[in-house]
């Protein structure tokens, strides 16, 4: 008999493992995407009862076999097992997190044929047959390795393909996969998504935070899988993290810890360098565990805290050469160089399990993360423009799971309410400063910012509830053995952005080499409301989708795993939208500077536009249907789970940020028009709509809003496309596997090609359709009566190959010591001309197809190698080496080219590297760290004192660049170079102590 398979099909879990293939029987590769269950299968005799009890809680769960002698054993939460077979001998396994693991069991008739090695089986198994690309995280790493925060995700960077980043001491973390942003991952924790709707950042709460997603203390461990995820995972393209949580067990267990790093125990950033002092500093990080039984076998808690509460510097950096930033007033000149940024987070999570039967198991879980902070603050936002942020996240999960003859469900209710509020600290008028045309870098780009615009206060969130069922058949036979797989998820959300206030203006300020700052601004941006209209655009979100998965093995040698998944997301604050008749009557307007008759309209048609396909009525947009197959392969060639060559093909689709989708009613609603003043540095033809002679009158928010008091004029105007398209990846992979000995290596190639990613750029076209003439670009000729017009459309993508190589011993007692090697080499190529991977405007370009596809913001290549020791007088030692070449600087490159009609190109120039041992100066990030861990007893309880010193070597890794491309259309040769003043990426030499005692 088949028995149940978990109900989120773990990720396909391979099989993996011993030497069940002895039997020459083809068994089921049994998956459960989104689940961080484990699946236990093999071979004994037929008709056998399968009895399996994981050690710490009772949990108990039996099948038979059936008449091949196959069983299988799906939704077992990970951790170690005994496992036994009629009257034959209990063998112990551990079962990881999202894996299928292999176990032939004996019975007692067979003992005499069979030797049985009962703690040395699978004890470090991994899913060597599946056709995903991607590799685990355990406890003893997350535990061992030297670490700066307590962000569980940043271990993932030992998988290849993978890259955490951290913008040093209290600054913000983000994880990204391949040549994508971090909003294309996808984090589930005990099967639930993490999924952000609205921000960037790929996780709820991860926008521009300091803080730690879940606290580390209740994850179990993770997996993450790079590249041909399974049917089972959706609202992706890239990468899809799996996580386990840790669970009480039948006995009383406990911890609390603390950790503590000051000005006295770092190396000063590059800047304080400078200046000559460090900023004062703090971090603490501090929290408790504690779980154990209610009902002995039967029902378990857990708990566990962690605070993190930080006082950390940043670095405020002008951003033009000195001959700019010396001509700055001497007050803005003196908020350039190191900052303060405080924070404070608290981080909960709660969980109550109950298996009344070995057939049913109820899981309750809670997570409340609440977050305070000042930020905003670096590069070139000093301190006065910095905002008093409050990031939160509450979410409740409640599921049942229950097998029966050979079929397993899993039924799960979800609730979540999570939101981000930047608020500027100081209201009012601000001011940035810009340099006059030049030929080194974007005079576009600001120099420093001492104030803030309207769009710096923010409200942004996602609060709803869902429901989903997965459900998995295993008792097909046909042609071998077959997995079946089915769900579905029902998600109402509501999703709410408030994308400005109107208690802020910014003033802007153009400043020459030669002659200074000018006295008055040549434009302002400020909120201007509508009288009786909401400023929040409010969408009641459905999302619904269904997979259908089979994980086909066709015998020993052969897997196969044939998927397809249907995705269908309902935005009413998009479908609904209907265009303001305004805005329509003036698309149809008699267009400025263009012969008599000629409508705005048709000078778009000139440009290539038509606007018919902006034009919303409420009833000519629909949601549609995104299917995605997937299709992977496994061939093992002996058929023992040694040498596994693997592949797949298969799309994936994420999401359009609701954040992007928004600004179509809230620019409207609450616009943050700007208007423009007559400066001889910045000239404009004075036309008292969008060009004024400036006043002094002006510097108070309540006059400029009385200039555009009853009527649009300099107001932007945003429209969505009415065939709006989802962003989707297609993704190609082969490589091998191979167990050698005690080691788990891995090569594999994957392609990725990233479509349809979302993008604003300006909609403006001059009298005669052009979007060039004399070097520039339309910016006064906006939409009549109203300001510019900036047209979205799904214009962005990406192209992306990489190398992905890996070799990993695991740590065991007996060997005391592991080892991970992981090494990725990138090709990846985009459309775009920005730094940052989530910038979603293209300006530069009259079309996002203009853009030259040109190198991402990625390193060529990077290795990372992590090990763990356990050494004498009972310390335990982690050490952790990663290297990567220079991240290309990506920016617009002005040099008077005379082959652009703008004299500038897009260019991704990459700046000259350091040393380290061999290649010469080839790498741009370069950091080693190191932990030791000290166990001792105090008054009877396991204490411990460890010491995390990170970037021992205190290597500068800049991440800030100085440009200089030419001039007379010559780029330079070597364009872009370090700034040894600037930020790093990453830490200084940094030492954390941290003290802790379990119970």
């Amino acid at each position: 008999m088949k028995t149940p398979q978990s109900f989120k099909k773990k990720l396909l879990a391979s099989l993996i493992a011993t030497s069940l293939v002895s039997a020459g029987v083809a068994l089921p590769t049994s998956a459960l995407a989104a689940s961080a269950d484990a699946t236990l299968r093999g071979t004994t005799t037929p008709n056998t009862q399968i009895v399996v009890r994981e050690i710490a809680t009772g949990l108990t769960r039996k099948t038979e076999s059936n008449s091949k002698g196959i069983y299988v054993l799906p939704g077992l939460p990970p951790g170690t097992y005994t496992a036994q077979a009629g009257n034959g001998p209990a063998q112990k396994i551990r079962l990881s997190v999202a894996s299928t693991i292999t176990l032939n069991l004996p019975t007692a008739t067979e003992l005499a044929a069979v030797k049985v090695s009962a703690n040395a089986i699978n004890m470090n198994a991994i899913d060597v047959n599946t056709s995903q690309v991607g590799s685990y995280v355990s406890l003893h790493q997350i535990q061992n390795m030297p670490a700066a925060s307590r962000n569980f995700l940043q271990f993932a960077d030992t998988v290849p393909g993978m890259v955490f980043s951290s913008a040093g001491p209290g600054g913000a973390t983000k994880l990204q996969a391949g040549g994508l942003a971090d909003s294309a991952i996808n984090v589930y924790i005990d099967g639930v998504s993490q999924k952000s709707m609205v921000l960037a950042g790929g996780i709820v709460g991860q926008t521009s935070s300091s803080g730690n997603p879940f606290p580390q203390l209740a994850i179990g461990e993770y997996r993450v899988i790079t590249n041909n995820q399974e049917a089972e995972y959706g609202t992706l393209s890239s990468a899809a993290i799996v996580a386990s949580t840790k669970s009480g067990t039948n006995t009383f267990k406990g911890g609390i810890f603390g950790s503590f790093n000051s000005t006295g125990m770092r190396a000063a950033m590059p800047a304080e360098n400078a200046a000559g002092k460090k900023t004062p500093s703090t971090d603490k990080d501090y929290g408790f565990d504690f779980g154990g039984p209610i009902i002995k076998n039967k029902m378990h808690f857990f708990i566990a805290y962690e605070g993190k509460k930080f006082n950390t510097p940043a670095v405020v950096i002008p951003n033009a050469p000195e001959v700019y930033v010396s001509q700055l007033p001497a007050s803005v000149q003196a908020q350039a160089g190191p900052a303060n940024l405080p924070f404070l987070e608290n981080n909960w999570f709660g969980k109550i399990d109950y298996e009344p039967t070995d057939r049913d198991r109820f899981v309750l879980e809670t997570h409340i993360r609440n977050e305070t902070s000042i930020s905003g603050v670096g590069g070139v936002t000093t301190q006065s423009a910095g905002l008093n942020t409050i990031n939160y996240q509450k979410t409740a999960d409640l599921a049942w799971e229950h097998s029966g003859y050979d079929w397993f469900n899993r039924l799960e209710a979800t609730w979540q309410d999570a939101a981000y509020q930047p608020t500027p600290i100081l209201l009012g008028i601000g001011s940035a400063y810009t340099a006059a045309i030049n030929t080194n870098f974007n005079p576009n780009q600001t120099i420093l910012q001492t104030g803030n615009s309207p769009l710096a206060q923010q409200n942004k969130g996602q609060r709803g509830t869902g429901i989903f069922d997965h459900f998995t058949y295993d008792g097909l036979e046909w042609h071998g053995s077959h997995v079946i797989k089915a769900g579905f998820d029902l998600q109402r959300v509501t999703l709410t952005a408030q994308d400005a206030g109107d208690s802020n203006a910014l003033f802007y300020y153009k400043v020459s080499p030669t002659t200074g700052v000018e006295n008055i601004p040549y434009q302002v941006q400020f909120g201007s409301p509508i009288p009786g209209l909401s400023p929040v655009s409010v969408s009641k979100n459905t999302l619904f989708d269904a997979f259908l998965q089979d994980t086909w093995t066709l015998n020993k040698h052969w897997t196969f795993n044939l998927g397809v998944r249907g995705d269908y997301n309902r935005t009413p604050a998009y479908l609904n939208y209907v265009t303001p008749a305004n805005v329509v009557a003036a698309l149809n307007s008699q267009a400025p500077g263009a012969p008599a008759g000629i409508t705005y309209a048709q000078t778009l048609a000139a440009g290539g536009i038509n606007i018919n396909n902006y034009i919303s009525n409420g009833h000519n947009r629909s949601a549609k249907w995104n299917f995605s197959p997937r299709l992977g392969a496994s061939y093992d060639i002996d058929g023992n789970q040694k040498h596994v060559i693997f592949g797949g093909v298969g799309r994936t689709y994420n999401q359009n940020l609701y954040d992007l989708l928004q600004v179509e009613q809230t620019k409207y609603v609450l616009s943050q028009p700007t208007i423009l003043f007559n400066t001889p540095l910045q000239p404009c033809v004075v036309n008292n709509s969008t060009c004024y002679t400036f006043n002094p009158s002006y510097l108070s928010i309540p006059a400029l809003q009385s200039l555009v008091a009853g009527s649009f004029a300099g107001k932007e105007v945003d429209m969505m496309p009415n065939n709006l398209k989802t962003p989707y990846s297609d993704q190609f992979s082969i490589g091998m596997r191979n167990q050698i000995g005690d080691w788990d290596t891995s090569v594999a190639v994957t392609r990725v090609l990233s479509y349809d990613n979302l993008t604003g750029f300006l909609g403006n076209r001059y009298p005669n359709g052009d979007f060039w003439q004399n070097h520039s670009q339309p910016w006064s000729y906006g939409l009549p009566g109203f300001g510019n017009l900036i047209l979205w459309g799904n214009g962005l993508n990406t192209r992306t190959t990489q190398l992905l190589l890996s070799a990993q011993k695991p740590y065991t007692e007996e060997s005391g010591w592991g080892l991970t090697v992981a090494y990725t080499y990138t090709h990846a190529k985009w459309n775009m001309d920005n730094q940052a991977m989530n910038n979603n405007y293209s300006f530069d370009e009259e079309s996002p197809s203009d853009y030259p596809y040109i190198s991402e913001p990625v390193a060529k290549s990077r290795l990372v190698v992590a090990g763990t020791l356990k050494g004498p007088w009972d310390i335990a030692m982690g050490a952790r080496l990663t290297l990567a070449t220079p991240i290309p600087a990506v920016n617009l490159a002005c040099y008077s080219d005379p082959n652009t009609p703008s004299g500038c190109i897009p260019v991704a120039a990459t700046p000259e590297g350091s040393h380290f041992l061999v290649g010469g100066r080839i790498w741009g990030y370069r950091d080693f760290s190191v932990q030791f861990t000290k166990n001792f007893k105090l008054y009877g309880l396991d204490a411990y004192a460890r010491a995390d010193i990170i970037n021992v070597f205190n290597w500068h890794n800049y991440s800030s660049y100085v440009y200089n491309y030419g001039s007379n259309g010559l780029l330079n040769k070597y364009p872009i170079t370090y700034d040894p003043t600037g930020t790093i990426s990453g830490y200084p030499r940094y030492l954390k102590l941290t003290v802790g005692v379990n119970f």
